[in-house]
């Protein structure tokens, strides 16, 4: 019986020490699993730093502010073998196999690299411009991003102004590469384009946008190094910079201009279904959608919004049509102002009212301030309404909300609530912020924008309005209406343009005959849906499934839902697929329950 008994324990024993040798096994299989996951992230991140080197610059590292990236062909191949090998590493490490947060981390990588890698095979870098923008305009926003506090940012500063042309020269050769192969711009939309590539030549250098960081040399650096910097900054300029955006210039007016294609959607490019359907998922985040379940989506949407439309005009006891009532607010002077600055100073008079309330409806703010100014002349005849453009941490300027005062008969007030909603708090500055300042979340995550995420948010914000009380006329109402309109309308459009053969004038009648958008806004917006297929679906995407998980956030929590918590859960993980979205919301749920 004793020897039974000492069997029996050293049986049991046995199998404690088993069970506790398989656990401290399997503790150290998963740590070994995230330290390899860590160690991913960080050579990802360092890799992306180096290759993009103006993108690191804009993330707040300023390591590789002397240097431009390449953009020719050899450089993109080298850029997607990379991506591939990423990818296969990430692939071995299985998800359920890492800690809740590296999930989300794991997931998002997933997607970026997915999306990376099948974009790649359509080689769209052969068209790097946009109709309000692109390389030849960006290289001034980069330097509104760059610091330049002593003499080494300036040393900096002229070595990128050194590789400046060889980096225009890459992309005019993309685009040459691009007009033999059929795969350019819309020739229907590059008139209004011309302005924005003058204004990047001058006569002298001292007029050149890109001399300003040398009239505003800080006083700590000693005034004879300040004047070499100086003479060396006009010298690269005037030898280096302006002949070559003087070539870029010519080359799009005698070469692209005439050379471009007559045909308008994307799918008239070479491979051009593939390469929309392949831009639907991506700017969507979404596997299953498509450009037929889009279409039809934005036809109900524009159904219903229409249909609160009607209400507000019954309501003001407007006499007339429909189309008399968007007349009406389109030339009445009411609407108007006649000086840029009163457009701004009300632009800020409505951000500081949303600043005011924003604790109601949010637990965290960010610490990173805002500013308010106009569109750069040089893009603003051809620019949209208004625009975010943030700042990293740390950086010299704080977010920025800008807003178009060009053609002031065309920038109706009774807009403005939901642009300043959108595009300044809550919306993109207050989710950027907060996105550069997550905690726990690895770098590449803090400066990644899934479109539909973001430009959800946006939208989201505009609607939330409501609730925090900011439009106070219905002509401001209906503003918002025309603001959500204006974005069902794009998943109308945009599959119309580039999967079903509409054109420009039908796009364009369109988005007049259901908006107050101004005529001069709404040719301005088609030939952005024209020139940059699939981003405009993310915004009324991204909406209707915030709207969604909130539906359902409160029927499930009832009285336990709060507001505040909500959004923060939204906005606590930065920028995310929205079906990673929808998983945080579920956990969200299931921990307040």
């Amino acid at each position: 019986m004793h020897n039974n008994i000492r069997i029996l324990f050293i049986l049991c024993a046995g199998l404690l020490w088993g069970a506790l040798s398989g656990n401290a096994a399997a503790q150290a299989g998963a740590a070994a699993r995230t330290e390899v996951f860590q160690q991913l992230l960080t050579d990802y991140w360092q890799n992306e730093l180096v290759e993009h080197p103006t993108s690191a610059t804009y993330a707040g590292n300023n390591d590789y502010n002397d240097r431009l990236p390449g953009v020719s062909p050899a450089d993109h191949q080298r850029r997607t073998a990379q991506d591939r090998a990423f990818q296969q590493r990430l692939q071995a490490i299985p998800l359920t196999s890492l800690p809740p947060p590296d999930q989300v981390s794991h997931q998002v990588l997933a997607f970026v690299l997915k999306h990376d890698v099948a974009l790649a095979q359509f080689d769209g870098y052969r068209i790097p411009i946009l109709s309000d923008s692109g390389f030849h305009t960006s290289f001034n926003g980069l330097v509104k991003a760059t610091p330049l506090r002593n003499e080494n940012d300036y040393r900096d500063y002229l070595k990128r102004l050194q590789a400046l042309p060889v980096w225009l020269d890459q992309h005019v050769a993309n685009m040459r590469q691009g007009l033999k192969d059929g795969f350019t711009q819309p020739q229907v939309i590059l008139d209004n384009m011309r302005s924005a590539f003058a204004a990047q030549v001058t006569e002298s250098a001292l007029t050149h946008p890109l001399y300003k960081p040398f009239q505003r040399i800080p006083a700590s650096i000693p005034t004879a190094t300040a004047a070499q910097l100086k003479q060396q900054g006009q010298q690269l300029l005037q030898d280096g910079v302006i002949p070559a955006f003087n070539a870029v210039n010519e080359f799009f007016l005698n070469e692209y201009i005439p050379g471009a294609r007559d045909t308008l959607g994307a799918y008239q490019l070479p491979n051009g279904a593939a390469y929309y359907q392949a831009l639907v998922r991506y700017f969507t985040t979404l596997d299953d959608a498509t450009p037929e379940s889009i279409h039809q989506l934005g036809l109900r949407e524009v159904a219903r919004i229409r249909a609160e439309m009607d209400e507000i005009i019954e309501a003001v006891e407007f006499d007339g049509e429909f189309q008399q009532f968007l007349d009406f607010l389109r030339g009445d002077p009411q609407f108007y102002v006649d000086q840029p600055e009163d457009l701004l100073k009300q632009a800020a008079w409505i951000a500081k009212q949303v600043d005011g309330v924003m604790p109601k409806f949010f637990g965290k703010l960010p610490r990173q301030p805002y500013g308010i100014e106009a569109v750069p002349e040089d893009l603003a005849p051809n620019y949209t309404t208004g625009r975010y453009s943030g700042s990293p941490l740390g950086g010299d300027r704080g977010g920025y909300y800008w807003v178009n005062t060009f053609a002031l008969d065309k920038r109706p007030l009774y807009n403005l609530p939901a642009l300043t909603l959108h595009e300044a708090v809550p919306g993109h500055h207050h989710q950027s912020a907060l996105g550069l300042e997550a905690q726990g979340v690895p770098e590449f995550r803090k400066h990644l924008y899934p479109h539909a995420f973001g430009e959800g948010w946006g939208l989201y914000s505009e609607k939330l309005g409501i609730e925090m009380g900011i439009y106070k006329t219905p002509y401001e109402n209906f503003g918002r209406l025309t603001y959500e309109m204006w974005r069902a309308c794009r998943l109308v459009i945009d599959t119309g343009i580039h999967a079903k053969g509409w054109t420009r004038k039908q796009a364009q009648d369109y988005l007049a005959g259901n908006t107050a958008l101004s005529l001069l806004n709404v040719r301005t917006e088609v030939d952005r849906y024209i020139s940059w297929p699939g981003q405009a679906l993310a915004y009324k995407m991204g909406e209707l499934t915030i709207l969604e998980l909130r539906a359902q956030a409160e029927r499930e929590l009832g009285d336990q839902f709060d507001i505040r918590t909500f959004h923060d859960a939204i906005l606590a993980e930065g920028g995310v697929p929205l079906e990673v979205l929808r998983g945080q919301i579920q956990k969200y749920i299931q921990a307040n329950q």
